[in-house]
Parts: structure tokens; sequence; C-alpha cells
């Protein structure tokens, strides 16, 4: 198969935790071809009577050997790159980064117009705009904590005063961004909300504090629709209430309880049902706290600690969806 990976640049990629690069060495491993991009690279145009498919500049890409200077090499010199129309590859898989900004969602169009041509793209586009990744929770309220999403500081203090011990963060954050916790005694909750809702100007999410948090933020991986039967808990080290990788939190695979199999088993048909291929649920404690699609993680730290295969299971996915 010939896959192209639309994602962010590949001098960029950290292959020890990367799980696109986990997903690029099993599928060459399989002798599928591989292409790469990013985003501001897709493009279409027309003569002003038809239009053209939707094109990306690639890199046709090779993965060289671990340990050895580079993870890959392109077929193309420095600063080259080659028309690839998206419906002449078997599949596009969006692996880009968050944030969900202006950029991503013009993206998400052009993929959609290439799915109108032919094209397979995973995660389906629409499903990428239609579930953004905080907000997407609000859907299966049965299985979360307490929440409020609102832009008025008089709504947050009521909050406040209802719950006692709270959690505070933008919809638009990554990796643990602008999280605060506002404790009983409602120190500086004022001055956040100023500084999260912009005086009113943007929605803030709200959530009863779980105290839970420090056994773990656990990420379950959800891969057309079965769960993967382990999830990796990012436990806050030190005083950080946040257990983001990216803020220092440390990786700790372990078998799913059986509440995280019952979100997971409730959830994973619905969301793959809808064209996503891949999710990360976020739970603490017992409670469900995102639903992350745009480029879910945790492959490789997952298979290293428990020899449970996540690429392999992906790449097997991938395979049955475009049999």
């Amino acid at each position: 198969m010939k896959l192209l990976f639309v994602a962010d640049p590949l001098e960029r990629f950290k292959i020890a935790k990367d799980s696109t690069y986990a997903m690029m060495r099993e599928a060459a491993r399989r002798g599928h071809t591989l292409m790469a991009c990013e985003p501001r690279e897709l493009g279409w145009r027309s003569d002003g009577r038809s239009g053209g498919p939707v094109t990306a500049a690639v890199r046709d890409v090779e993965l060289l050997e671990p340990g050895a200077p580079h993870w890959w090499r392109a077929a193309q010199l420095p600063g080259e790159r080659r028309a690839q129309p998206l419906n002449e590859v078997d599949a596009v898989l969006m692996r880009k980064d968050p944030p969900f900004d202006s950029e991503y969602f013009y993206a998400t169009h052009l993929l959609e117009q290439a799915e109108r041509e032919g094209a397979r793209v995973f995660n389906r586009p629409r499903a990428l705009r239609d579930h953004p990744e905080k907000l997407a929770i609000l859907e299966f309220p049965q299985y979360i904590a307490p929440t409020l999403v609102t832009r008025e500081a008089a709504e947050i203090r009521r909050f406040h005063a209802e719950h006692r011990d709270i959690i505070l963060k933008p919809l638009d954050g990554m990796g643990g961004m602008g999280i605060f916790r506002v404790g009983p005694d409602g120190l500086n909750l004022g001055s956040i909300a100023e500084t999260l809702n912009r005086h009113g100007e943007q929605t803030v999410m709200v959530q009863r504090y779980v105290p839970e948090i420090v056994q773990g933020d656990k990420r379950i991986l959800v891969i057309d629709g079965v769960p993967v039967p382990y999830s990796l808990a990012r436990i806050p080290q030190g005083s950080e209430i946040r257990g983001n990788l990216a803020a220092g939190g440390k990786g700790v695979a372990q078998p799913l309880t059986a509440r995280d199999r019952e979100i997971a088993e409730a959830l994973g048909p619905v969301l793959a049902g809808r064209g996503l291929l891949l999710v990360g649920l976020d739970v603490i404690g017992d409670c469900l706290t995102e639903i992350n699609v745009t480029s879910p993680t945790c492959f490789r730290e997952i298979t290293e600690q428990t020899g449970f295969d996540v690429a392999q299971t992906f790449v097997d996915a991938l395979e049955r969806a475009l049999a």
C-alpha cells in the first residue's frame, strides 16, 4: 500500500516516544510505501471551469535502521517535493499534533474534498471537526465528573461554591497548558477566570477536581472501536497537578480496570462508526476527561512496558479498513 502521513515536520520527530514513527516503522516492516507532508503542503486549484484533485507536496520516505545518524531519508533532495494527488494513494493518515487551530480546520476541509475525490483519510476529516477533544465528552455525561462550560465568571464562581475544589482549563489547550486548580479557599479564582475567559470573550471548561489524579491521568487507546488492554497512567510529579508527559508526568503502563473497559467499550463502537479509527480516551479515576482524536499517542510507552504491540494492532486495523 501507499501511505501518506500528514504530520509535523519529520525533523521534529522524537522517535523514542513518537507514535507516528511507530506506525511508520510497522508499515515499512510490512513493505508499504511511505510518503510524508505537512498540512501546509496540501493544496487545490481550479482553472475556472473544473477543479483538479487535492494534491500534497510530498517527500518519499525510506526509514533507516535504528542507530543510524538519521532515522529517515527522502528520495527528493533537501527542499524538493513531489506533487501527489491524494486520491492516488491507498490511505492518508492525518497525524498533525494539536492545537486544533484555524489552519488545522482548513486542512480538514481540503482532506474532506480529497475524500469526495476518492481518497481514504484516517481519522475522517469530518469526524475530526465534530469531536473537539475537550467538548466531545459532553455527549457522554454518565462517564464524566461534574462539568461546566461557560464564558461567564459568575457561573464559574457558582460552580466553585458548589464543588469547592475545581479545575479550570481552556478548550484549545494541549499538553496540560493553561490548567489551574482552585481549592476551597478560592484563592485567585477571579484572576484565573479572567485570564482564561478573557473577560467573557473565551469559553472555559470547569470540572470538579478528581483526587485520583495522583494515581495518574490514564490514556486508553481505542483502535477500530476496540480498546488496547493496557492504559498509560501519566502520573504527576512533585507539586504538579498535571500528569501530561509534556508537563513532566511519569508514564506507567497498567492493565485496564473494569471501569476503564466499561467506558472504552461503550464509546469505542460509537466513535469508530463515525470514522475515528484511532481514539485516545483520557480517564482520571472513574471519570472520562477528554476524547483525543487528532493525534493520539502513547504507542511506544505501552509497547515497551507491556510487550503489547500497539503499532501492529493499528496497522492491522488500517489494512482491514482498506481491504
